[in-house]
C-alpha cells in the first residue's frame, strides 16, 4: 500500500492519470482496473497489504487461473495483457512484487512493454537491493515471537523452537534470532547436523541453562537431506510450499536432551498487520522514484536502495538470482561471537 500511495501521490503531481490494475497480472489479463486519485490512498500507509490485491498464480505467459486458464492446461495470454494495456491507454506499468512477480515484468519489458520494478517481499531475498520492503515488518514480528517464548522456555524448562518464513533465504531467521537472543538458528545456507543441535543444547544444559530458544528458517535442512515440502500448488510461479521442518527439529530432540520440546510455527502471521515505520519510509521512496524512473522513460528497471540511497538496476540483474545469506557474512561472524550455534560446528564465520 505505501508503494501504490508513493507512485499515485507522485503521479498526479506531475499531471498524469494512474490506473490500479487488480489482483497483480490476473487484472493486467482480465481487464480489471480502477482509477486511482488522492482520495483512494489517503489513509494507506499505514495498512499492510494492498488495496489492489496480488495473485501468485497469475502468470500471463502460463495462465492457470479459470475462466482463460487452468492449472492442467495453462495459457499465453500475455498478448491479450499487451491489448488491455493498449486498451487502457497505459504509458508505462509499475509492477511491485518478488522474484517471480519481477521475472514475468522482466519478460513483458522484452517483448516492448514499458515497465518498472520495485521490489516487494518478506524473504529479502532480490538481488541488487540491500533490503526489499516488508521484510522489516516480518522480522519485527519474528523478533517479538522470539522474545515472546522466552519466558516460557525459561520457566518450564523446555526447548522452544520457532519457525519463520523466508522461503529459500535464511534472512529472517538469522536477524530474528540475533535480535531475540536464540540460542541456535538453523538456515538454508547452512546444513544443519543433527548431532551439532543436540551438543549446543546439552552444552547449555551444562552451563545451568535449563531451556533452550531454536530460531529455525522453513527452508532448514540437514547436511543430507532436502527441505521440507508442506505442499505443491499448481499453477504457481513458485508450486513449492515450504514449512514443517520445526517438528522434524524436534524430533531430533525428544528423549535425548532431558527437556520437553514445543514448536511454535508463525507462518503468515508475519505478513499482516501494519507495517514498521522503517518499511513505510522505504517504500514511500520506492513509489516516488518509481515515478521519477517513468517520467525519464528509463524502463526496463528496478527501484534499488543501497548505501541509504535510491537509486536504479536492470530488472535482469535483479531476478534469476536469489539473495541469500553468506556462511562466511558478519552476521554470521557476530552471532558465533555471543555464543550461538547454527546446528553445524564446521561454521565458523
Amino acid at each position: 500500500n505505501a508503494v501504490v500511495r508513493g507512485v499515485t501521490k507522485s503521479a498526479l503531481r506531475r499531471g498524469w492519470k494512474v490506473v490500479g490494475i487488480c489482483d497483480g497480472f490476473r487484472g493486467l489479463v482480465e481487464g480489471d482496473f480502477r482509477g486511482l486519485d488522492d482520495t483512494d490512498v489517503s489513509g494507506i500507509l499505514v495498512r499492510g497489504g494492498t488495496i489492489l490485491g496480488t495473485s501468485n498464480t497469475a502468470n500471463p505467459f502460463s495462465y492457470a487461473l479459470p475462466p482463460l486458464g487452468s492449472p492442467e492446461r495453462p495459457r499465453d495470454l500475455s498478448k491479450l495483457a499487451f491489448r488491455n494495456f493498449r486498451r487502457l491507454g497505459l504509458d508505462a506499468l509499475v509492477a511491485i512484487g518478488g522474484d517471480g512477480t519481477l521475472t514475468m515484468a522482466n519478460q513483458l519489458y522484452k517483448r516492448g512493454m514499458p515497465v518498472i520494478g520495485v521490489p516487494k517481499t518478506i524473504d529479502n531475498d532480490l538481488s541488487a537491493t540491500d533490503v526489499t520492503f516488508g521484510f522489516d515488518s516480518a522480522l519485527a514480528v519474528a523478533t517479538e515471537a522470539v522474545d515472546r517464548v522466552h519466558t516460557t522456555a525459561e520457566s518450564h524448562n523446555r526447548v522452544m523452537i520457532v519457525e519463520t518464513m523466508g522461503r529459500y533465504a535464511g534472512w529472517i531467521a538469522l536477524r530474528a534470532g540475533l535480535a531475540g537472543g536464540g540460542d541456535i538458528i538453523l538456515l538454508p545456507e547452512i546444513p544443519y547436523k543433527a548431532e551439532d543441535i543436540i551438543k549446543a543444547v546439552l552444552e547449555r544444559k551444562r552451563r545451568g541453562k535449563k531451556f533452550s530458544i531454536i530460531v529455525v528458517a522453513e527452508g532448514a535442512k540437514p547436511a543430507r537431506g532436502g527441505m521440507t515440502v508442506a505442499k505443491v500448488v499448481k499453477g504457481s510461479t513458485d508450486p513449492v510450499r515450504l514449512g514443517g521442518v520445526s517438528y522434524k527439529i524436534a524430533e531430533l530432540l525428544d528423549g535425548r536432551v532431558g527437556m520437553e520440546t514445543r514448536v511454535v510455527i508463525l507462518g503468515h502471521v508475519q505478513r499482516g498487520g501494519q507495517p514498521t515505520p522503517f518499511d513505510r519510509w522505504l517504500a514511500t521512496g520506492f513509489g516516488v522514484k518509481a515515478a521519477e524512473l517513468v517520467s525519464k522513460k528509463m524502463f526496463g528497471r528496478m527501484v534499488s536502495f543501497r548505501n541509504y540511497g535510491f537509486a536504479s538496476v536492470p530488472l535482469s540483474a535483479a531476478v534469476g538470482k536469489l539473495r541469500r545469506v553468506s556462511p562466511s557474512a558478519q552476521e554470521i561472524r557476530t552471532a558465533i561471537g555471543v555464543g550461538t550455534s547454527f546446528g553445524n560446528s564446521g561454521v565458523t564465520g
